[in-house]
């Protein structure tokens, strides 16, 4: 009777570490690869899932999230322990480079939470050696996938550029500006700040033009982009909806 008891027993154990083999099988299968859902709801990015992702990936992913944004269908992201887990490291999926404008909440305007993206703010998102610094630190030092401008509507230092202010330290950051002002010389109508498609055509020419800054001043970037381990792109924020319409480039 105990002999039966013991092979009962040893069969019973053999069973289970069979499972367990299984269902950690499939968990490894199913972590080589990673839904676009499933990166969506990820509650903290780890670096093995930060590896996984593509920049065509990342793009649809923060896409869909501005949509959530532009559409108030949000969920509470930065939990007490999404918070701890950030503390011992991040892997973010994507660095913005913003303006400095208070009414363009980069975390916000793509729905993500603490250790989802790199953000840098200047105003009239424009680069120069201490960003393109830290735009080569998000990509090729901390695996950003994608190096997004984000320009707005309704931008207050384009509008200055176009109105040639001068006042301090603001006179240097505008005449970065101006070689987009330059660029739609062609323009048919007013050029003037107070010309909302003027404003408009500027501040696209703006973020393109600071996309061919990054690409010329930064080899480190070129070249990843050339590889296809990042992807640079444009955006322009509507105040008015909260949507990101991304331009070709």
């Amino acid at each position: 009777m105990q002999i039966k008891d013991n092979f009962i027993k040893v069969m019973m154990m053999t069973l289970i570490i069979i499972m367990s083999f299984i269902c950690c099988k499939k968990s490894e299968n199913r972590r080589e690869t990673i839904s676009e859902n499933e990166m969506i709801d990820e509650q903290f990015l780890t670096e093995e899932d930060q590896s996984k992702l593509t920049p065509d990936l990342v793009l649809d992913i923060l896409k869909k999230r501005n949509n959530d944004f532009a559409n108030d269908n949000l969920t509470i992201r930065n939990t007490s322990q999404r918070i701890r887990k950030a503390s011992l490291g991040q892997y973010p999926k994507a660095v913005v480079l913003s303006c400095l404008d208070s009414r363009v909440p980069v975390e916000d305007v793509f729905h993500s939470g603490i250790g989802d993206l790199f953000v840098a703010r200047v105003a009239g998102n424009i680069s120069n050696e201490d960003i393109l610094g830290s735009l080569e630190f998000a990509c090729k030092v901390s695996g950003a996938k994608v190096v997004i401008v984000l320009g707005h509507e309704h931008c207050g230092a384009v509008k200055s550029a176009i109105d040639h202010v001068e006042l301090g330290n603001i006179t240097a950051l505008l005449s970065k500006i101006r070689p987009a002002i330059e660029k739609v010389n062609g323009f048919k109508g007013e050029k003037t700040s107070g010309n909302n498609e003027y404003l408009e055509a500027v501040t696209k020419a703006n973020i393109n033009q600071t996309i061919f800054n990054i690409r010329n001043s930064s080899l480190i970037l070129k070249e990843m982009e050339a590889k296809g381990e990042i992807k640079i792109v444009g955006g322009e924020y509507h105040m008015e909806t909260g949507n990101v319409e991304f331009l070709s480039n």
